[in-house]
């Protein structure tokens, strides 16, 4: 029975990070006018799908054994620790995107899983999770950097006259691949954080973890995405199409990077950090601080409020089963 339910909230895990993040792939697109949100929600959930498939199970590994040893622990403990994992994640997720702020589903599961793993006074890998919060804070640094250097080259690039006569065919391709690839990416980091502990319990592979995850994704992104979609697409800063191309760019190969090593990285903060690097060709007077100053203070808060959930939750069960 526990079991299911943590199947269960595994599925509304899921479900919670593709509508809160199907902005980190496409917000910027349809921002710039280029893109359709039909057209968005459709890229993000057929190329999420796809990186979860092919790619999930890298990062699935560490977040289902690397904070929290779930693979060693009985099955009854390993079980309660990744439903209510889940059932605290997904809870400040779903509450982050009906404020229509981005936050770090990554950030959410580690936080929920130490919380959970503290309560029931089980190992926990701080320094695997000192790791991983040292890659937190370079991950909007990296793509913000790699989207600034970007930005000359793409703009040089459309300065060539032989492209000039099929500039606007050529932007709208560009524009196109650069979600598919960030979406791509994007559901191969984040899948894990829905499907992790799955594969912690010993009862589910990480590719039949990563095709749930896939799925459950999609129908987020297809019922709810397009609440972030706004904040991430026009509140932050008015992006051209030019550079919503360089900071896809940034923010794709920032997380595809972590993604090889298996490193749970959030991809709200690679394309927010992207959009950032390229605002500042845009002047500093161009970004909008007081939503840059909500969205950092809910990324600084998220591990700590999922993991008082879940915290919380494994305490009054362990009451009423008597642990």
């Amino acid at each position: 029975m526990i079991f299911l339910l943590t199947l269960l909230f595994s599925v509304y895990m899921g479900w919670s990070m593709g509508a809160n993040d199907a902005a980190n792939c496409v917000g910027a697109d349809i921002g710039s006018g280029v893109m359709k949100v039909r057209d968005g929600i459709i890229i993000t959930i057929f190329f999420s799908f796809l990186g979860a498939i092919l790619l999930g199970s890298n990062v699935i590994k560490t977040i289902g054994k690397g904070v929290v040893p779930l693979n060693l622990l009985p099955f009854d403990i390993a079980t309660l620790i990744g439903m209510t994992s889940l059932f605290g994640a997904g809870t400040w997720v779903t509450i982050a995107t009906y404020k229509k702020i981005p936050v770090s589903t990554s950030h959410s599961i580690v936080g929920a899983v130490a919380g959970a793993g503290f309560a029931y006074s089980t190992p926990i890998y701080w320094y695997k999770i000192g790791q991983i919060v040292i890659c937190w804070i370079f991950t909007p640094i990296g793509s913000a950097i790699i989207s600034f250097l970007t930005f000359p080259i793409v703009k040089f690039f459309f300065s060539l006259n032989f492209i000039k006569k099929y500039e606007r065919q050529i932007i709208i391709l560009l524009i196109y691949l650069t979600s598919a690839y960030l979406a791509f990416s994007w559901g191969a980091n984040d899948v894990a954080n829905a499907t992790g502990v799955l594969i912690g319990t010993g009862k589910i592979t990480p590719k039949i973890a990563s095709v749930i995850g896939g799925i459950s994704i999609a129908i987020g992104v297809s019922t709810w995405g397009y609440k972030v979609i706004e904040t991430v697409g026009f509140n932050i800063v008015r992006l051209t199409p030019l550079m919503t191309i360089s900071a896809e760019i940034g923010s794709s190969l920032n997380v595809h990077l972590y993604t090889h090593f298996g490193i749970p990285v959030s991809t709200s903060h690679s394309i927010v950090g992207a959009i950032w690097g390229i605002g500042i060709h845009r002047g500093i007077k161009a970004i909008n601080f007081k939503i840059a100053r909500d969205i950092i203070i809910t990324w600084a808060i998220t591990p700590l409020i999922s993991g008082i959930i879940s915290y919380v939750v494994v305490k009054i069960i362990l009451i009423f089963i008597g642990g």
